[in-house]
């Protein structure tokens, strides 16, 4: 009789996967596409995250719990927040005419 092997599984996190600074923008503006600031936001956590969340509360004078509840889905920061957490991410936000958009 042939034993089975259990497959074990781990739960997916896209942190893994963010290892440049490409990666990084490259999420960020896909999530910005989408125009859900649910998701933006959690894009943010995410890549803040990966990023290393210690670093981005040092850089940015804010609190390690204060940026893991405001870059959740579900938080709502402040736009002071973003600016200063894009800019510890190395990244900047970028206004495009909807028109120029394909």
């Amino acid at each position: 009789m042939k034993k089975k092997t259990k497959t074990k599984t781990r739960p997916w996190d896209v942190v893994e996967h963010l290892k440049t600074a490409e990666d990084m923008a490259a999420y960020l503006e896909a999530a910005l596409e989408e125009g859900d600031p649910a998701l933006i936001t959690a894009a943010m956590g995410d890549v803040a995250r990966a990023k290393g969340i210690t670093q981005i509360a040092r850089e940015t004078g804010l609190g390690r719990e204060s940026l893991y509840k405001a870059l959740s889905s579900e938080g709502n920061p402040e736009f002071a927040t973003v600016l200063k957490v894009l800019r510890a991410l190395g990244l900047k936000l970028h206004a495009t005419p909807i028109s120029a958009q394909s």
